[in-house]
């Protein structure tokens, strides 16, 4: 199968020897940022440096004048990737014989929350989420769809992957992030995802509901979960929090919006684009699901994106419901951490990748050559080399 290595510019950038210690992995292609969120990052075999601290969401090229006068634009990287990052470190892997992808991270930016707090996720108790932009908003959506276009068709990239193209919620992993205290389980990461912002209250009465007394719903159904209650899991658990009435409108119009957002930022990419590129989705296939894998529906999004980048890491199984939409042509990448301080396995996989094959998979995305050690390295050339 194909296989592609996620990296950053800073694992490239400074580093003569890192594209060709990528190729020696045996993958065929990499998956470059080219607009990522705020991260620390460890580089183990950099000259230069050993950890990168990239302060805030940011593209990592040179902006085009697109955005001039709008109020909502990408932000500039720092030190961490400066200049045209992403260009210098496509062209070096491009040398080194690797296809390069451009990856491309969307709803998700702490520093937009943060100085345009009218454009997060606000959730039933009135609180922000900074780092969740709300995709039903118009200004925010038009935002995305248009950073989704250009940072995606950089020069002499062949496809794109498009991660967080959906909502996000509460569970983000946020800075020195102490929310683990109760356990909200499915259902209640649902309903303290659930946005209250002037838009998703207008979506909210569309289907017929009362937006003040969803959140006061929202509110009491939460309570015995503060309390310590269990929160049972899946859908059924949310219908028996929220009634299903309550759940199945706020999910009839949170996976309407999350469908325009990936059909408009789809049809943007392709239409900055060469002929033949290739556009995938970073994607679960549960559609109420929040984070960077964005919550869909299978049938519709291999409807409208080449493929979907499908995360692995504890089990192939949700492949499945992709592979079951049989349709000829599309991409199931089956993404594997394999770093192995990060929870990955790099040692078994070449039986993981044996596994998600029988389960549809046609391609694999390793997660991350840039981070992984030398022994975590060392483990994926002997799997993709048959060593």
């Amino acid at each position: 199968m194909k296989a592609s290595a996620f990296v950053y510019p800073w694992d490239i950038n400074g580093d003569p020897e890192a594209p060709a210690r990528i190729a020696a992995l045996g993958v065929d292609q990499v998956t470059l940022a080219a607009a990522y969120h705020s991260t620390r990052a460890v580089t183990p075999r950099h000259p230069r440096h050993r950890i990168v601290t990239a302060e805030h969401a940011a593209v990592l090229y040179p902006a085009d004048d697109r955005w001039a006068g709008r109020r909502l634009r990408p932000y500039p990287a720092g030190d961490w990737a400066p200049g045209d990052a992403y260009g210098e470190a496509a062209a070096a892997l491009a040398d080194a014989g690797l296809e390069v992808h451009t990856w491309v991270v969307l709803a998700h930016n702490s520093r937009l929350g943060a100085e345009h707090p009218d454009t997060s996720v606000v959730n039933a108790y009135g609180d922000r989420y900074p780092w969740a932009p709300c995709i039903a908003q118009p200004a925010t959506r038009a935002y995305l769809v248009e950073l989704a276009a250009e940072a995606a068709v950089r020069p002499g990239a062949r496809g794109t992957e498009l991660e967080s193209l959906g909502w996000y919620g509460l569970a983000h992993l946020h800075a020195h992030d102490k929310t683990a205290g109760v356990g909200l389980g499915d259902a209640g990461q649902y309903l303290m995802s659930l946005c209250f912002c002037p838009d998703c209250r207008a979506g909210y009465a569309a289907q017929g509901l009362d937006p003040d007394e969803l959140a006061d719903a929202v509110r009491s159904a939460l309570q015995p979960v503060w309390q310590g209650a269990p929160s049972d899991g899946g859908w059924a658990g949310v219908e028996k929090l929220l009634g299903e009435t309550g759940a199945t409108a706020t999910r009839a119009w949170r996976d309407e919006t999350a469908r325009a957002l990936q059909e408009a930022a789809v049809t943007a990419v392709r239409a900055a684009a060469p002929d033949g590129f290739q556009v995938l989705l970073h994607a679960d296939p549960v559609s109420y699901h929040c984070g960077a894998n964005a919550g869909v529906d299978p049938a519709h999004i291999l409807s409208v994106a080449d493929g979907v980048v499908v995360p692995c890491t504890g089990g192939a199984g949700l492949l499945t419901p992709f592979a079951e939409q049989g349709r000829d042509g599309a991409v199931l990448a089956a993404n594997f951490t394999v770093v192995a301080g990060m929870g990955g396995r790099p040692g078994t996989l070449a039986d993981d990748a044996a596994r998600a094959r029988a389960l549809g998979a046609t391609e694999l995305r390793l997660y991350h050559a840039g981070l992984a050690s030398d022994g975590d390295l060392a483990a994926v050339r002997a799997a993709l080399n048959g060593s």
